[in-house]
């Protein structure tokens, strides 16, 4: 199946800091390449991988469980280990849960997360039915270009495919169980306005993670998306601040 235009995967050879640079649930690594290529460009060793699924078309995506996504994942920071002294797992949205857990499987592996509108929850009625309205309904339509940015846009599938999400709110509540489990340094940046992930899920995970090194950072002038919004060179100065304070030999 071709690929969307941008949802290539992007990998780089750098020195001994890796990051691990995952996109969210319906996009592709088009939402992240710039932040990879800013890291990248930093001298970081560098994975953004396209999830199982995705930068393709949705029906693609409807056959996919998170674990598929977890294992492409985890097999972006085993490579990353292999080639790097420490890796900082960084994700937007689902991508950010993602990395959430594998701090929790992998802690060893994982040096610091930066999550960037990460998710765990839905105040949304929709979540209620969507265990039963999967079964009759493939899809419904999406808001994949949530960004303030004037002709802001990124590869992204236009509907949401139900079996697929309803799979992302199995690994939602798996990573809220386990959530006592991440005790690395943590960065949290989270847009002010965003129409599709709400405060609560910032609030929540502040509140419960373990890590005695968590820093909450308010994205002011972007929307979901923000890794291509307008505070997107904020999020790339921030996150590889952050990557080299937590990987120095002090830590």
């Amino acid at each position: 199946m071709p690929l969307m235009t941008g949802a290539e995967p992007f990998t780089h050879d750098g020195g001994e800091l890796g990051a691990l640079v995952l996109h969210g649930f319906g996009g592709s690594p088009d939402s992240v390449k710039a932040w990879a290529q800013f890291l990248a460009d930093a001298g970081l060793t560098v994975v953004a991988p396209r999830l199982p699924g995705h930068g393709t078309r949705w029906q693609d995506l409807n056959a996919t469980v998170w674990q598929d996504w977890y294992l492409e994942a985890h097999r972006g920071l085993a490579g990353l280990q292999k080639r790097c002294r420490r890796t900082v797992v960084m994700g937007l949205a689902n991508g950010a849960t993602l990395g959430l857990r594998l701090a929790q499987q992998q802690p060893e592996a994982v040096a610091g997360l930066v999550l960037v509108n990460p998710v765990v929850q839905s105040e949304r009625a929709e979540r209620r039915v969507l265990p039963y309205a999967r079964r009759v309904l493939p899809a419904l339509p999406a808001l994949n270009n949530d960004i303030k940015k004037r002709g802001g846009t990124h590869a992204s599938y236009t509907r949401i495919p139900l079996n697929a999400a309803y799979s992302m709110t199995l690994l939602w509540s798996l990573v809220k169980s386990d959530i006592h489990k991440v005790t690395q340094p943590l960065l949290l940046m989270r847009s002010a306005d965003d129409h599709l992930v709400e405060p609560s899920n910032a609030a929540w995970l502040l509140a419960n993670v373990a890590s005695r090194d968590a820093v909450e950072v308010l994205l002011e002038n972007s929307y979901h998306v923000a890794t291509v919004d307008n505070d997107a060179p904020l999020i790339f100065e921030q996150s590889l601040e952050f990557a080299r304070r937590v990987t120095t030999d002090e830590q």
